[in-house]
């Protein structure tokens, strides 16, 4: 067994008293204080998250949006520069390898940040599809300058495209809330920001520096809340993790844990690895068929076998009362049939009742089908709905 791996605010987080947990390999802070207060500070001011176990490739190369609309099942080479992208990495039969987002940072320079856990994982895809890119179409193939057209596996052997695995080279943190922007804005030491707070939009990123070295301000998150996460270098964490810190003071902002980010991002509607989406699971049966760029030439995951028509799809499912149904618990008929399981359930602290994630026959997933949730051998009434449970109003 590996050792555990911290990420490098490990002393801060001991000296906020958090209590840690195994993530992907990682130990990270699970809750600082209690699960209910951080959620409710997200929710009416502000969190500060360290997601620094995130994994972060750079792709790099004048045919990088190529390579990475045949790696990935989105078309990224639409994106223009300073946006974002969830996308998907899919294998060859369909099944979900990761999901990530992809930011493009220049014409020929992207950022994929990658879930922890499959850090092993996507580094070997990216690898293995770096090796088969010359299968592209011919009408991407290079042209020489003497007007002849060459393959791709020469053009690679000259490396029209590179990916490096940069994790081990930054921190990531991420502040979410109401209060996000007026504290981002307000941290001492952020200058040089490349593109005004009030022109950053949703899924876009900006260039500023931190202390005078590179920082990227990125206007995503896993909350369902405006935010940023902000990507600095490693050795920086800890000054950047007190500038924000200090700035947040008077905002409501607190240091928040994966107990509650769990929380926040099951009552968003937001997926999670290893519940939600898995190798088994194919991007239809997720909802996530918006995703897919269908239309794409060719792209790992294109020639997939489409989802059996009795395949499990996701839903959303409502209850009263104040008992949850938890990730594993079966999702049953009032006869006791079942029909499907939960992957992530909880006490919605902002809702006040019980919600969940689970995969059901696609009989059952109509929206206001009554189910039952089978907590410990009690059938709890239940009402499919639609994704997300809780949406900010501004």
């Amino acid at each position: 067994m590996s050792d555990p791996r911290y990420t490098p605010l490990r002393e801060r987080h001991e000296a906020l008293g958090a209590s840690f947990t195994d993530f992907g390999g990682w130990q990270m802070p699970v809750r600082y204080t209690s699960d209910l207060a951080e959620h409710h500070a997200v929710r009416q001011s502000a969190g500060l998250f360290d997601i620094s176990h995130m994994a972060e490739f750079l792709v790099t190369g004048e045919y990088a949006a190529d390579f990475l609309d045949f790696a990935l099942a989105g078309r990224i080479s639409s994106m223009p520069v300073g946006k974002a992208k969830y996308s998907l990495l899919l294998a060859d039969d369909g099944g979900i390898i990761d999901d990530v987002i992809a930011y493009r940072l220049a014409e020929d320079r992207y950022l994929v940040i990658a879930n922890a856990g499959n850090r092993g994982f996507v580094d070997s895809a990216f690898a293995a599809r770096v090796r088969d890119f010359p299968s592209i179409p011919e009408r991407a193939l290079p042209t020489r300058t003497d007007g002849e057209e060459r393959s791709f596996a020469g053009f690679l052997g000259d490396r029209g495209v590179d990916v490096e695995d940069v994790s081990d080279s930054y921190a990531l943190l991420a502040v979410q809330g109401p209060a996000a922007a007026a504290i981002v804005a307000a941290t001492a030491g952020i200058t040089d920001l490349g593109t005004p707070w009030a022109e950053q939009k949703y899924y876009s990123w900006a260039d500023a520096s931190f202390l005078g070295e590179p920082l990227l301000i990125a206007r995503t998150g896993y909350t369902g809340e405006d935010g940023f996460e902000l990507l600095v270098r490693a050795e920086d964490a800890g000054a950047l993790w007190d500038a924000v810190s200090a700035a947040g003071e008077g905002h409501g902002l607190v240091p928040a844990g994966l107990a509650a980010r769990d929380t926040l991002r099951l009552e968003a509607g937001m997926p999670l690895y290893g519940h939600e989406l898995s190798r088994e699971t194919k991007p239809s049966q997720a909802g996530l068929g918006r995703v897919v760029a269908a239309d794409k030439e060719r792209f790992v995951g294109k020639d997939a076998t489409p989802a059996a028509a009795d395949a499990p799809v996701l839903v959303g499912l409502v209850a009263d009362g104040k008992r949850a149904g938890r990730a594993g618990y079966a999702v049953v008929a009032e006869d006791g049939t079942v029909l499907g399981e939960i992957t992530s359930g909880a006490l919605s602290p902002t809702l006040g009742h019980p919600i969940a994630m689970a995969y059901v026959t696609p009989s059952s997933a109509e929206e206001g089908t009554a189910v039952f949730l089978d907590v410990r051998g009690t059938k709890i009434p239940a009402t499919v709905t639609a994704l997300p449970f809780y949406r900010r109003t501004k």
